[in-house]
């Protein structure tokens, strides 16, 4: 194993305060609603749905009437407490989600006007709320690995998403009536659209089929069975976003990416890193937004830049990645490869890209770092050659840059940090 990485300290740290600030059951709990005079039936779903549980058993007094079920992803869960916390597979639905999603549901249906339902949203709901509405789990499963590999953004994986689930796109709201509902978001979308995490469930659906079916047309994408579906009409519609029953829902973002990397760069400038937010809506092809962000770097350095070096930069959002090899990684390896092929040879430049999940892609590692050292350990040609088999993973292994945290709780989307130059002494 190579040494460990120069600057990892104050880029691990940095990485560590941004998931701090966005810990979602901390977020949450100044939003909870009062007791109700019946029961508060708690329900949910995405990979900090089992920390926000938590939080909201910890909020109410012992013996309150607090139940539910939310469902998280495999290996996030946890064992006892009122509210059961379910899992299941991410980022291709599986049956466990299916099952759980239809338990919720029912949940929810047996709601009375006394009741009120608490509703935990945060990334990779999507997934977990996995019941097909209209097809088979198999034909769900069939689009959503297709969307994923084909470069897709998550607005457009949404958009037809919202369309196939039996709980996306306001329908997990409709059927609470008649009691009023809370949902409590963490967002991992840029912009921050309700609509976009976890696929809406409890916000009216924007979309349509005709939305969908054509951006299954934009990426190739055959899916016979969701097309089929799309074409046949709406199933299990939810109601228009003019229905007088919204008014008893209410949606809030209680977390997201902006607050994160305010915290990432408040810790950057205390470790004597000149630190600003770049910005907060990254996305696009993951190589490619590297390579952008190379391109600051270098600005940076030859004096053309907004800042002087030493200085650190901070960035957020999702980009995606088109699949054409049978590699291993992720976004975020794939964005800290395309930067550090962008950059020079022994150019003073250290970066993290990681997802602040703590999962990038199917992997167990959250990212990976970027030193001067890569190509003293590895060789362009062969991190060429990964990046087009999209196998990113494989170049930081051999230099000993792989991050691996383990799941963090939260999901704000992508966490990057750009030092360039050498800091003051302190």
């Amino acid at each position: 194993m190579a040494e460990p990485t120069t600057h990892s300290g104050p880029l691990r740290r940095a990485f560590d305060a941004a998931v701090a600030a966005a810990h979602p059951g901390a977020a949450a709990r100044p939003h909870l609603p009062p007791l109700p005079r019946g029961r508060l039936l708690v329900v949910g779903a995405g990979k900090a749905a089992g920390v926000m549980a938590a939080e909201v058993e910890r909020a109410y007094p012992p013996g309150s009437a607090v139940a539910g079920l939310v469902v998280t992803r495999h290996g996030q869960g946890r064992s006892g407490g009122e509210i059961e916390v379910a899992e299941a597979a991410h980022p291709v639905p599986d049956a466990a989600g299916a099952d759980a999603s239809e338990r919720m549901l029912a949940l929810v249906d047996d709601a009375g006007p006394d009741d009120h339902v608490l509703v935990l949203v945060s990334g990779g709901g999507s997934a977990l709320l996995g019941a097909p509405a209209g097809l088979s789990l198999d034909g769900l499963r069939e689009v959503v690995e297709a969307l994923l590999r084909s470069g897709a953004d998550v607005r457009e994986m949404n958009a037809v998403r919202r369309r196939l689930g039996l709980a996306a796109g306001g329908r997990l709201a409709a059927r609470a009536w008649p009691a009023p509902v809370t949902a409590l978001v963490v967002s991992d979308v840029v912009g921050d659209d309700p609509a976009d995490i976890a696929s809406g469930p409890t916000v009216p659906d924007p979309g349509s089929d005709d939305e969908a079916l054509a951006i299954l047309d934009r990426y190739a994408i055959a899916a016979p069975e969701a097309r089929a579906r799309l074409r046949a009409g709406a199933h299990a519609p939810a109601p228009a976003a003019s229905d007088p029953g919204w008014a008893r829902v209410r949606t809030t973002v209680v977390a997201s990416s902006r607050g994160a990397l305010d915290a990432a760069a408040a810790s950057l400038r205390a470790a004597g890193w000149p630190a600003f937010v770049l910005a907060d809506d990254v996305t696009g092809e993951a190589r490619v937004a590297g390579a952008l962000h190379a391109a600051v770097a270098r600005a940076v350095l030859a004096g053309r830049g907004a800042a002087a070096p030493p200085c650190a930069f901070v960035s957020g959002g999702e980009t995606t990645v088109t699949v054409r090899g049978d590699g291993r990684g992720g976004r975020n390896t794939e964005f800290a490869l395309g930067l550090a092929l962008a950059l020079p040879d022994g150019a003073p430049v250290w970066a993290l890209a990681a997802d602040s999940d703590g999962i990038d892609g199917h992997g167990t590692h959250a990212g990976a770092f970027v030193t001067p050292e890569l190509w003293r350990r590895v060789s362009r040609e062969t991190a060429r050659a990964a990046l087009e088999r999209n196998d990113s993973v494989s170049v930081f292994e051999a230099a000993g840059d792989v991050l691996v945290t383990g799941p963090t709780g939260t999901n704000v989307n992508d966490l990057r940090i750009v030092l360039v130059g050498r800091p003051a002494p302190r």
